[in-house]
């Protein structure tokens, strides 16, 4: 297994409420962020999936901002 695989297997995938948690903001602030494209996420199917090492990168880097 390549190191990209490996890192892929073990990332942490979220959804909407513990990244709203992690985040200490409300699901529709998350709800909000993903419209205005403030925060990166995944669909799979309905569901809205979050990494948190993006998110940590995101915040990190000033990205999300209320």
């Amino acid at each position: 297994m390549d190191t990209n695989t490996e890192n892929d297997v073990l990332e942490r995938w979220v959804n909407l409420e513990e990244v709203a948690n992690y985040l200490s903001v409300s699901k529709d602030t998350i709800r909000a962020w993903i419209k205005q494209g403030k925060i990166p996420f995944y669909r799979a199917g309905k569901m809205y999936k979050f990494k948190i090492s993006e998110i940590d990168d995101y915040v990190r880097n000033g990205k999300i901002t209320e």
